[in-house]
């Protein structure tokens, strides 16, 4: 059984998201669920999953470079009672695989987990082709499907975990580098569908999601420094998202804020406007995210620059969004 250690967070932080997910928390599920399947479009290794091939093969399942077939073979596996994570690079398990992840996972509602890896900027040089911004938008407009979103690595192994436990399909959504920053230095309680309050003092709420949850507490930080304070919390359900969280920041908050490497059109910030309309907004909501342009390619921290999505960037348009109500 996994244990949730100082020691075991901080050895799981260094093998980043993907490598916590696949070289850590599949054992356990391999362990716990006889019938478990892990299939890869030709990223096994890349996946950190070569431990687990050479222990389980009879529990992997490499297809090839044929995305679309594979979430149509993870059905046919799910449909039989098999408990089914299929993994590839986000951008093609999302849009690649996009008319077999509607037909499949929303329609006929098979029990699979789509596991995007190297989601946002990360992919770096591989460039535009491989960034993955409109993942988020494209799965929520699909019923029937949970969008999960991890801060870090060892947010990962829990989501791992909880989604095996979960009845329908899940999209997991993996972003940043390997040596993942660490948010989460102990336990803590993991449920899907309500969001985790990491800070919870201040008139500013910051809600963000995967890799930018480090980057928006690092901003909360700077911004203590000038005697502004806010909540952060951490939205690792997209969908459904957490309502009540929601309309309580709502009510308690001069300004609220949304941090995601992703579109704004259509995810986190998206999400959370449409619901504030819904119930009426008392506060302004400040969207930070991905503009809607394709953008210079370049390393990762470059990419998370040109969006001004670095801790120092947040601060700054937090700060200077407050001077104006």
């Amino acid at each position: 059984m996994l244990e949730f250690t100082s020691v075991n967070l901080r050895t799981w932080a260094k093998l980043g998201q993907r490598g916590a997910f696949f070289g850590v928390a599949v054992f356990e599920l391999a362990q716990k669920y006889p019938n478990l399947m892990i299939l890869t479009a030709d990223l096994g290794y890349l996946s950190g999953l070569e431990r687990f091939m050479n222990q389980h093969p009879d529990k992997f399942l490499n297809i090839g470079i044929a995305e679309q077939n594979m979430i149509g073979v993870s059905a046919g596996l799910a449909d039989e009672g098999n408990l089914v994570y299929a993994t590839t690079y986000a951008t093609f398990i999302t849009m690649r695989s996009c008319e077999q992840v509607r037909h499949y996972l929303g329609y006929m509602q098979s029990n699979v987990r789509i596991v995007g890896s190297g989601a946002g900027l990360v992919m770096g040089f591989s460039g535009n082709t491989h960034y993955t911004i409109e993942d988020i938008s494209m799965i929520r407009a699909i019923p029937n499907i949970t969008i999960l979103s991890p801060a870090d690595a060892t947010e990962s192994v829990k989501v791992a975990l909880a989604s095996a436990a979960h009845n329908g399909p899940v999209y997991i959504r993996l972003t940043g580098e390997l040596s993942n920053p660490m948010v989460y230095k102990e336990d803590y309680a993991f449920e899907i569908g309500k969001a985790v309050t990491i800070k919870d003092t201040g008139d500013i709420t910051i809600f963000a999601t995967g890799s930018m949850v480090y980057n928006a507490l690092k901003a909360t930080e700077l911004l203590e420094q000038k005697n502004i304070h806010c909540r952060l919390v951490n939205i690792h359900t997209i969908k459904p998202i957490d309502l009540k969280c929601i309309a309580q920041a709502n009510q308690h908050s001069k300004l609220m804020v949304s941090v995601e490497e992703h579109n704004k059109m259509g995810g986190l910030g998206a999400t959370i406007a449409e619901e504030l309309t819904s119930m009426g907004a008392k506060a302004p909501l400040l969207r930070l995210g991905i503009d809607d342009t394709f953008r210079h390619v370049g390393d990762y921290k470059y990419n998370l620059e040109q969006n001004g999505l670095l801790p120092e960037q947040i601060a700054k348009s937090i700060e200077k969004r407050i001077l104006s109500i």
